[in-house]
């Protein structure tokens, strides 16, 4: 199952998944637990709505704060790689304490699925 988790409100999400023609089998926003992330009860609130137990659940983001909460709130992690979200001259970004660091979605996809990659 993938489901996206965002301090968004789900109007904003649904309008986000609609138009960019993005495919989740959930939304979920930080409005069902009535904080933001990186606030732990976001990440709980996400797990126990889809039936899950922290450990049972992978957050994947591309910025460490967000993977500090969740590994707060005893999510497994996975950090991706945006090279050029603050443009071609910023200094490469990591989460050194993330489960798993890939450079995209297709080598996480392969790495969780025992590929390598």
């Amino acid at each position: 199952m993938v489901a996206a988790l965002s301090n968004g409100n789900m109007a904003l999400l649904v309008d986000l998944v609609r138009h960019g023609d993005l495919r989740f089998d959930c939304l979920l926003s930080a409005e069902f637990a009535q904080v933001y992330k990186p606030e732990a009860e976001v990440y709980l609130t996400g797990v126990r709505l889809l039936g899950l137990e922290p450990r049972g659940a992978m957050m994947v983001a591309a910025h460490p704060i967000d993977l500090k909460g969740a590994r707060g709130a005893g999510l497994r992690t996975a950090f991706i790689d945006r090279p050029l979200e603050y443009g071609p001259d910023s200094p490469p970004r990591e989460d050194p304490d993330a489960d798993i660091s890939v450079k995209d979605l297709d080598e996480l996809a392969a790495r969780l699925e025992g590929r390598g990659a």
